[in-house]
């Protein structure tokens, strides 16, 4: 029976019980859907637990509306990603609700951005998607040269060889209990994503409240002098046996070591070790770091593109 027969209604997100929820949908929805349609579910708990603070981000749910069942199940989620990106969540029995999902966010979700005046509304889709791709064109949408890949590695296919680091370095797990390992990892981050925000009390945060971390799978190259060189967490969705490389990155001052791709060769053999299925990562088209993810054996499964309407 498909979703088109149930009444469904509409209200804005709020509290626990409904960020569970939207959680739920995105675990449920994996096998249902190909990879990369609905948000992974680090993704998710990215939004509200990568925070300084203990309770995690307390705006998770704001210009965040939920469609719902009759009976509570929610099938459908539209929220602000950014200034002007729509995140859209649906479940695919019910993917006649976009419609109604993208004219409420192009009402409530539009924002200014640095190309124009005028406020705009983002939306992803996957060239496999005639069904977005349909309904964007429709509502007056052009493409823009901003893209994604999401890649898929099946393990059952997967060699990896034995892991061998750099000289001078070493391989180790993180510590979240240890607040200089935590300072590290923000300081890491800066660097190799040329940003100034990351801080330890965030990451720290997140390993204590997301589901999908584990320590086991949180691994770090170790430089010679003891900061850390590159970092490859690897968070799973246990209920589907998924692993998701999130975030990856080197230092730019210990590039072109393979201290990355050591990383994500011992990411796998975990992973295999603990019996997942599959492992993917997201990432924009023709970046670097995609050179270093064919190498370890991912392919182009899907390939999207933002999509802009000028409001």
């Amino acid at each position: 029976m498909t979703g088109e027969r149930h009444p469904i209604r509409t209200r804005m997100a709020q509290g626990d019980d409904d960020y569970w929820a939207v959680h739920r949908l995105l675990v449920e929805t994996v096998p249902l859907t190909r990879p990369g349609f609905n948000w992974d579910i680090r993704r998710w708990e990215g939004r509200r637990f990568y925070d300084a603070r203990p309770g995690g981000n307390p705006e998770w749910s704001e210009r965040c509306r939920l469609w719902e069942t009759a009976d509570g199940q929610i099938v459908g989620a539209a929220f602000s990603e950014g200034r002007s990106s729509i995140a859209l969540q649906v479940h695919p029995d019910y993917r006649h609700l976009e419609t109604e999902m993208i004219a409420w966010s192009e009402e409530n979700l539009g924002g200014l951005v640095d190309d124009g005046p005028q406020q705009q509304v983002h939306v992803f889709a996957y060239d496999y998607d005639s069904f977005r791709l349909n309904l964007l064109d429709d509502r007056g949408y052009e493409e823009t040269p901003y893209t994604g890949v999401v890649r898929r590695l099946l393990l059952k296919e997967a060699n990896p060889p034995a892991i061998a680091v750099a000289p001078g370095y070493a391989m180790r797990i993180t510590n979240p209990d240890d607040p200089d390992d935590c300072q590290r990892i923000a300081d890491l981050l800066n660097a190799a994503f040329e940003r100034d925000f990351h801080n330890a009390e965030e990451y720290q945060q997140f390993t204590r409240q997301a589901p999908s971390f584990r320590t086991d799978l949180d691994l770090v190259a170790v430089a010679p002098d003891g900061s850390f060189a590159a970092y490859v967490g690897v968070p799973t969705d246990e209920v589907n046996g998924r692993g998701i490389f999130e975030p990856v990155c080197t230092h730019p001052a210990h590039r072109q070591k393979g201290l990355a791709q050591s990383l994500m060769f011992e990411g796998l053999q975990r992973l295999m070790a603990l019996g997942a299925v599959d492992v993917t990562v997201e990432t924009g088209d023709g970046v670097p770091a995609n050179k270093l993810y064919d190498s370890i054996g991912f392919t182009e499964i899907h390939h999207g593109v933002y999509w802009r309407k000028v409001l």
